[in-house]
């Protein structure tokens, strides 16, 4: 339990999603732990929306208003948050996901990058060597 009386299950090496603990004996609904799940994964309200064929005011809905998405869309969400339906739904206890070697916000740039034009590749490309090589210098100083 995290000092702000949350549970986390992680999702990521990095990113935790932040599961609210239980009050007076319920676990707070759906809408928290969908909420805490989009923002662990780096997502806003509206390109979670894209990423499943919603609008942006049903994903505020969903977050806000309604114990259970509709069936149709569920596994959606779990997909694009990289988290199981049993952990958006709480069932078993909300238990730790197996997490991905990626981020998600990562793979989703790096799916961005790949469409762009060979020379708009290769500099990103150089970009990211420069930073990576940089971060290596600082460890071995």
């Amino acid at each position: 339990m995290t000092k702000n009386g949350m549970y986390s299950v992680g999702i990521e090496n990095s990113t935790e999603c932040l599961m609210p603990k239980q009050t007076n004996g319920e676990l707070s609904g759906f809408g928290a732990r969908l909420a805490a799940c989009r923002k662990a994964a780096g997502y806003t309200q509206q390109e979670l929306a894209n990423e499943v064929g919603v609008s942006r005011r049903m994903i505020a809905y969903y977050e806000g208003e309604t114990q259970h998405p509709p069936t149709t869309i569920l596994p959606k969400l779990a997909l694009a948050l990289n988290v199981t339906t049993d952990a958006l739904l709480n069932v078993n206890g909300g238990r730790k996901v197996t997490s991905p070697q990626m981020s998600n916000r990562l793979q989703r740039k790096l799916q961005q990058i790949e469409k762009l034009g060979t020379k708009e590749k290769r500099q990103a490309m150089q970009l990211l060597d420069m930073f990576i090589e940089r971060e290596q210098l600082k460890r071995q100083a």
